[in-house]
């Protein structure tokens, strides 16, 4: 903290990283956080009454399966973008580097 009681830059830094990390966690774990109390509950009974192994019927099988296909794809076609536009603004970011320098040594 600064002498006026203010938190420093580095104070802040932190705490921000900690709610990222916080929020990064709660996505990846969240959507299981639902079943806990039916885990617990199933174990505890010895009871399957409240849970169904056949979520989806059949009709939704082949659909769900090709949605995820397909988004999968999509997410690797988007990675490969992201990672192509990368490499092309570092390689042109090199050449100008690499011009300049030759330019300077020149005069």
């Amino acid at each position: 903290m600064d002498a006026d009681g203010a938190p420093r830059g580095e104070d802040m830094e932190g705490s921000w990283t900690l709610v990222s990390l916080a929020a990064s966690l709660l996505m990846v774990f969240g959507g299981a956080l639902p079943y806990v109390p039916q885990f617990q509950e199933i174990q505890r009974s010895s009871n399957t009454e409240g849970f169904s192994t056949r979520v989806f019927g059949k009709q939704f099988e082949l659909t769900l399966l090709l949605q995820s296909v397909v988004m999968i794809l999509t997410m690797f076609a988007m990675l490969h973008l992201c990672c192509a536009v990368q490499n092309a603004n570092r390689v042109s970011t090199k050449q100008r580097r690499l011009t300049d320098a030759k330019k300077k040594e020149c005069k």
